[in-house]
């Protein structure tokens, strides 16, 4: 598995956001690897973009999105949930892309022990394993602690798969 370099992370949000549907997201953890494609993104546009949390500026929640590409930004949200995002292009843009949704590959018995504290699941459960950004975080263990985290390092990371074409890509406007 070859880690994405660090010049995919540091181009445009929007050009890392499509690119990153289909790459495999690999977290090491508790000597296990947990790994999934990614499926949904949804990505956040510094200072142009209202919805992204650097577009107030740089504050200490939020300062990692400020570093540069190549980080993960974690946050907290809704008093419970971790949500996890790409950082992408050059110092001081503060742009990211959140992972809405992975489809699970390896891992999946430490997924579900992580998300429903069990390992045999319901087809509902299954279906629900990692289909929206906390679920996702859950589900890989992801929470305040890997926040600013390289995606360079060997605890997580991201590596290519197949592309996806153009075609089986859906874009839409933010609700």
């Amino acid at each position: 598995m070859q880690k994405l370099p660090i010049s995919f992370y540091t181009r445009n949000v929007h050009i890392v956001a499509k690119e990153l549907l289909g790459k495999i997201f690999v977290r090491k953890y508790s000597s296990h690897l947990l790994t999934g494609r990614i499926v949904e993104v949804e990505a956040y546009d510094g200072s142009i973009d209202e919805s992204a949390h650097s577009f107030i500026g740089k504050t200490k929640r939020n300062e990692v999105m400020f570093n540069g590409g190549g980080l993960l930004y974690v946050y907290f949200t809704y008093g419970m949930h971790f949500c996890a995002n790409v950082v992408t292009g050059k110092m001081n843009e503060g742009c990211a892309v959140l992972i809405r949704a992975v489809e699970p590959i390896d891992g999946i018995d430490l997924m579900s022990q992580n998300r429903f504290h069990k390992i045999s699941l319901t087809q509902k459960e299954i279906l629900n394993l990692t289909n929206g950004p906390a679920k996702f975080c859950q589900a890989f263990a992801i929470t305040k602690e890997q926040n600013g985290i390289s995606l360079l390092s060997n605890e997580i990371f991201i590596v290519n798969a197949n592309k996806i074409n153009s075609s089986e890509i859906v874009n839409s406007k933010r609700i």
